[in-house]
């Protein structure tokens, strides 16, 4: 096979916008991490007009998949988690090319998971958490049992992730075995909504109960990317304010969920702001004492 992919790829070694080449072999008969394709070969560039270009070769009965990939598109994935496959790619990945080591600065870089890269993707994961967890919430209420139970599940896989990145590594797509090596307390969770005989209404019940105590336990940690922002400018923020800024775009789409749990929670406080209209004011957001 490698005399195969060599054809493809070797032209784009001599290029000097290409940072690092990498292959990726499926080693088990369903293989999400390489999308069930037999091989993966990617090939990071510095800069394009097309920041991702997915091209699919055969060869000799196998299937491969390459994948260019411009160096800012694939830090975002990797730092907000937007393409799981590509965090895996790097980890396992086998360098075929690596120019001035960029792919080896780039697998220490996810081994070590800078403080600044997993406040983030915690807040990320907390926001998912946080939304599925309402939404679990309203559907039991309305008496939509089975949606209800797809929405717990979702939950649980967030707070799974969550808890991966709590521990300093990135959660891989099979986060489940990552779960029950490094937090028994969350996988115990997990496994008790599975294998539950209840009737599903009780079931749901059960689990919203428990969640609910573990996602009070982990708030304070999983929000400091947030916090830390809001207090290192002081005083009080307009919700648009905050939406606007740049290091929350990450999380923008779930922000006004986090907003009213942490409200909800005494994290935040509100201060008032009159406007024009009689009785009506502006809201405010202030970090807690």
């Amino acid at each position: 096979m490698e005399r195969f992919l060599r054809s493809i790829y070797q032209h784009h070694a001599s290029d000097s916008n290409v940072l690092g080449i990498l292959t990726v072999e499926k080693t088990k008969p369903d293989s999400p991490i390489t999308d069930n394709f037999d091989v993966i070969l990617l090939i990071i560039v510095q800069e394009a007009e097309k920041v991702w270009n997915v091209k699919h070769y055969e060869f000799a009965n196998k299937a491969c998949a390459l994948h260019i990939v411009a160096e800012e598109l694939l830090m975002e994935w990797i730092d907000t988690s937007g393409y799981r496959n590509a965090v895996e790619w790097i980890i396992y990945g086998r360098v075929v090319f690596d120019r001035n080591e960029f792919i080896q600065e780039l697998k220490n870089t996810l081994q070590d998971f800078p403080d600044s890269k997993r406040d983030l993707r915690k807040i990320i994961e907390f926001g998912k958490l946080i939304k599925s967890y309402n939404e679990a919430k309203e559907l039991l209420v309305a008496g939509e049992y089975m949606d209800s139970n797809s929405k717990i599940l979702y939950s649980l896989h967030y707070l799974a992730r969550l808890a991966v990145i709590e521990k300093g590594y990135y959660p891989e797509v099979t986060v489940w075995n990552q779960v029950k090596q490094i937090d028994i307390e969350v996988y115990k969770l997990y496994e008790e909504f599975i294998e539950n005989k209840e009737e599903q209404k009780k079931r749901v019940q059960l689990m919203l109960l428990a969640m609910d105590y573990v996602i009070n336990g982990r708030a304070e940690m999983a929000v400091k990317h947030l916090l830390d922002i809001m207090k290192s400018e002081g005083g009080s923020w307009y919700y648009g304010e905050l939406q606007a800024l740049p290091k929350l775009q990450a999380y923008s789409l779930d922000l006004s969920a986090i907003m009213t749990y942490l409200v909800e929670k005494g994290m935040i406080m509100i201060d008032t702001e009159p406007t024009k209209g009689e009785g009506v004011y502006h809201r405010k957001y202030t970090v807690g004492k």
